[in-house]
């Protein structure tokens, strides 16, 4: 069985510039590793070896040309409650939606059913768990005017995941190139 995300990884400056962000000082936040900082096209689930395979056929099908990112702003998920997670966001993208939409064809062409929840591009920094909400508005404050990038975007991902007790474990499954 097989645990699977689509996702586009970051440049290592631009992942130095992410991780630097949350700090140790927030208390109950589990910070993501720095080489495991990415965004998230579509988070697949569980999958059985089978679909695997159906899975990582029809991502070939996704293409888009290749395409520029620029991270900015910092905030949290969910709004107006207690914060779960931090995180870094970007500016509006319309070849990111794009390439969004022709994974999400691909994956319901592969029999995974469709995503209900609306595509909201954010990378996790930080998983909170109770961290005083006032820790999590000063740092906002502070990182209101964060921009990363622009940077260049060539390719995506198929990723496993694999729970251990040291966190998650991602491995690269598959590579998919945008065209020029």
């Amino acid at each position: 069985m097989y645990r699977l995300f689509v996702a586009i990884d970051l440049p290592n400056e631009v992942r130095d510039a992410v991780a630097g962000i949350a700090g140790r000082e927030l208390v109950g936040a589990r910070l993501v590793p720095r080489e495991q900082l990415h965004l998230t096209l579509r988070f697949i689930g569980d999958a059985d070896e089978a679909q695997y395979h159906a899975i990582k056929k029809a991502l070939d099908r996704a293409k888009v040309a290749v395409f520029s990112l620029t991270l900015k702003d910092v905030g949290h998920f969910p709004p107006g409650r207690r914060p779960r997670v931090l995180w870094v966001g970007m500016e509006e993208s319309a070849p990111l939606r794009v390439l969004q939409q022709e994974v999400e064809l691909a994956l319901v062409g592969a029999g995974v059913p469709p995503e209900e929840r609306g595509f909201s591009p954010h990378i996790t920094i930080a998983r909170l768990k109770e961290t005083p909400p006032g820790k999590i508005m000063a740092l906002e404050e502070k990182y209101h005017q964060f921009s990363a990038g622009p940077f260049s975007v060539e390719e995506f991902y198929l990723y496993s995941s694999t729970f251990t007790r040291e966190g998650a474990v991602h491995k690269r499954e598959a590579v998919y190139r945008l065209s020029a």
